[in-house]
């Protein structure tokens, strides 16, 4: 029996040859991927392996065996026994060909671009360019267009690789640049000469080949060659962004991406790139300040712990309160749960924005992580305007939708996403647990006995649940606006009871960059929480991190019960509102400062390398925190450096409760507030950066109402009207948009016009 031929090539695997290399390759693949998985170099300008091929620069021109002429890496398909040759001479002579043609227009300015030392085009005309110009035409000149405060643009230096098109098409979503007119006139502009909105249109910058869009807020402030690079996390959201701090001098002059596939790609959300401007602030705290007889004085470190202990030790444990800000390090949050117990203090939180905590709700890593949920068949969002949350999960979704996914949101405004929904309710705040019981019922789920009355089934209730039910690895999604309503631990006994019906996992969106890592290292009460410490006021508090009144979830009450105690405030800044209120000020880094870790909403502790120099005395939080602990003679404060304090340290999995909030839903004499943070001012950095409040996210206070209402109480669009609760009132510019449902007034906290409001009372809403 003779032998017979074995195919020794998978049958999604073809073979190939690439330079004498032989190798297999997927099927369908191209030219480009397969060289790049070889090692091989092909130049490229317009190929991006997260953005679809164009094939417009020709960059990547190739010589494969018995074709005619040179093909596109980017476009040409691997074929079976395709033979590659990447330095012959006709692939060389088309690719200088290429780039001498691609030089024509070019301004050859690189001793004032700012991208010179880190140009694509720069590199490679190193290796594939003429050493003298054929070209004795004039150049062409693009009129450049202002693109907001964040992207700078020099538009004759482009060269149509069209990658910033693709950026704002396909992974933004806002199709807010094109080309327009042809051939040599070809411009890449927004068409209608408005800022780019997106929250994400700082990438147009990463993948630009040339100098033709930049930062704006980094422009012309270095070089490449002056920076050092340092790694680092984004911390305005539960993500954890993998990101490069560049400093020169101990100064954060910008931020760029870091690539984790499993995290946040290639990609950087504007929040993370820009909030650098926010460390440098005007009232950066710099020097411990005391307060004697009303009037501030800096003091030295000695005397400011002194004072500190001295306030701390003089009250009883059960008369303290320890509110913290859930962006602070596992480590800042170890050692504040530790210092807490030693002074005999149940009263520590984090949750600081929560309005419900019946059920003791701790926040927990994603069931479902965010790289899964670009392949989710169908997620239900309740309560969340994940784009602000979450820029990046947001785009995550973008990409499941694309492919296919059934996305349905119960919301209480019509928040615009950049993929369309398969179905929607936009109900107010008081009847989304009825909406969400409705889905539940829907599901088939058992609702506990104080729940079971809510809802009934329709439709579209009927069609969510199906969606839910018909394939695995579908997912439910509570946002901000749900883990903060005001009968949040309804909406998330609905959740898990949806969640067990379907077969769906539940995320529940953290309520702050290190929510997940905080309740793991012990920063939960196990006696007031911080809603309920700030309702009955404690003696003395310590206030770490957070800015009163805009990291509350109820500005008026926090401000009160702090002006009648005794406070120790941690703080990078000291505004007039934290002056008014404490009697201790001691200045900490923030984390670009510092080696810190963070654990993020998968659940993965990541660290971060010191970056910029803190500030004149200030001092990373740990070392403020061990210094106070020997200052109070508590124990287990004797380390001397972070390893030791880590190897100290041990989290836990928080254990949540299942009670349920009893107050009465809404009360009938006047509007429901939705409240909402901005995407740009969810923290004291965010709110001092220049550049994202220029941002037209940034929105500034304001009150929208539903057309109905504004026109049953004869408000036009822009008028001033008071807005006011049983705590305070407010004046601010009127706004109307469908996207609010009626009976609802959709007020953004974060700022000082809306501080003194409640979160969640009824408003009364007139002309000024």
């Amino acid at each position: 029996m003779s032998a017979q031929p074995i195919n020794s090539t998978a049958p999604d695997l073809v073979n190939i040859e690439i330079d004498g290399i032989a190798l297999q390759a997927p099927k369908g693949s191209m030219i480009i991927q397969a060289a790049d998985k070889a090692g091989v170099a092909v130049p490229r300008f317009c190929y991006h392996e997260k953005l679809p091929i164009a094939a417009n620069c020709r960059m990547c021109m190739v010589d494969v065996e018995k074709m005619p002429k040179p093909a596109p890496a980017c476009a040409t398909p691997v074929m079976e026994g395709m033979k590659i040759y990447t330095q012959s001479k006709r692939a060389l002579d088309a690719q200088r060909n290429v780039m001498e043609f691609l030089l024509i227009n070019h301004p050859l300015d690189c001793p004032i671009c700012d991208q010179g030392g880190e140009c694509e085009l720069q590199d490679l005309s190193l290796g594939y360019g003429r050493s003298v110009s054929r070209f004795n035409e004039r150049k062409r000149v693009v009129a450049d267009e202002d693109f907001g405060p964040l992207v700078s643009s020099d538009m004759t230096r482009c060269i149509q690789c069209t990658r910033c098109i693709r950026v704002s098409s396909e992974i933004c979503g806002t199709f807010e640049l094109g080309g327009m007119q042809r051939g040599e006139r070809l411009e890449i502009g927004t068409y209608d000469g408005k800022p780019l909105t997106s929250e994400l249109s700082g990438n147009v910058i990463d993948v630009c080949p040339v100098g033709a869009l930049t930062n704006k807020v980094f422009r012309f402030r270095a070089r490449a060659w002056d920076l050092m690079a340092r790694q680092s996390i984004g911390y305005h959201d539960a993500l954890g962004s993998n990101l490069y701090l560049h400093v020169r001098r101990g100064e954060v002059l910008r931020s760029v991406p870091r690539d984790n596939e499993a995290i946040n790609e290639c990609w950087l959300s504007d929040r993370d790139r820009y909030s650098h401007q926010g460390l440098y602030a005007l009232d950066r705290l710099s020097t411990p300040l005391l307060k004697d007889n009303g009037s501030w004085r800096e003091a030295s470190w000695s005397d400011a712990l002194a004072r500190a202990a001295n306030l701390l030790k003089a009250q009883a444990g059960e008369q303290l309160g320890v509110l913290v800000h859930p962006a602070s390090s596992n480590e800042e949050g170890a050692l504040l749960a530790r210092m807490a117990a030693a002074l005999g203090c149940a009263n520590i939180d984090h949750r600081l924005r929560a309005l419900d905590l019946a059920d003791a709700p701790a926040a927990m890593p994603f069931a479902a992580s965010a790289q899964a949920l670009a392949n989710a068949p169908a997620v239900l969002l309740v309560g969340s305007n994940i784009r602000h949350e979450l820029p990046l999960v947001h785009q995550r979704l973008h990409q499941a939708a694309k492919r296919g996914a059934q996305v349905f949101a119960l919301n209480p405004v019509d928040f615009p996403f950049t993929f369309a929904l398969a179905g929607k309710r936009i109900v107010a705040p008081s009847q989304l647990p009825a909406a969400l019981a409705s889905v539940a019922k829907a599901a088939g789920a058992v609702l506990p006995a104080p729940l079971a009355d809510l809802g009934s089934v329709d439709d579209s209730a009927q069609r969510i649940a199906d969606a839910l039910k018909a394939a695995p690895g579908t997912v439910i999604v509570l946002g901000e606006l749900a883990e903060n309503h005001a009968h949040a631990s309804w909406l998330r006994a609905l959740a898990e009871a949806l969640a067990a019906a379907t077969g769906a996992v539940l995320n529940r969106v953290p309520g702050g960059a290190n929510a997940v890592g905080l309740s793991a290292y012990g920063v939960l009460p196990t006696a007031l929480d911080a809603r309920a410490m700030l309702a009955s006021p404690r003696a003395a508090y310590v206030v770490y991190g957070a800015e009163p009144p805009h990291d509350f979830a109820d500005g008026g009450a926090t401000m009160r019960a702090l002006a009648g105690a005794q406070v120790v405030a941690f703080s990078a800044f000291a505004p007039a509102s934290l002056r008014d209120v404490a009697d201790v000020i001691l200045p900490i880094a923030l984390l670009p400062e510092m080696d810190a870790s963070l654990t993020n909403l998968d659940g993965i502790e990541q660290r971060t390398q010191t970056g910029g120099k803190p500030p004149g005395e200030a001092r990373p939080g740990w070392r403020v925190l061990r210094a106070l602990g020997e200052q109070l003679g508590l124990a287990d404060f004797a380390f001397t450096d972070l390893a030791q304090l880590r190897s100290s340290l041990a989290a836990k999995a928080p254990v949540a409760g299942k009670g349920l909030a009893t107050a009465p839903v809404h009360s009938n004499d006047g509007l429901e507030r939705i409240t909402s943070t901005p995407i740009y001012r969810t923290d004291a950095v965010l709110r001092r950066a220049t550049a994202l409040n220029a941002h037209p996210l940034t929105t500034g206070a304001r009150a929208v109402l539903n057309p109905e209402d504004a026109l049953a109480a004869g408000i036009n669009a822009g008028a001033a009207v008071r807005v006011g609760d049983n705590t305070g009132t407010a004046t601010v510019p009127a706004a109307i948009d469908v996207a609010v449902p009626r009976g609802c007034v959709w007020l953004e906290s974060g700022y000082d016009a809306t501080a003194p409001l409640s979160a969640a009372a009824a408003l009364s809403v007139t002309r000024a």
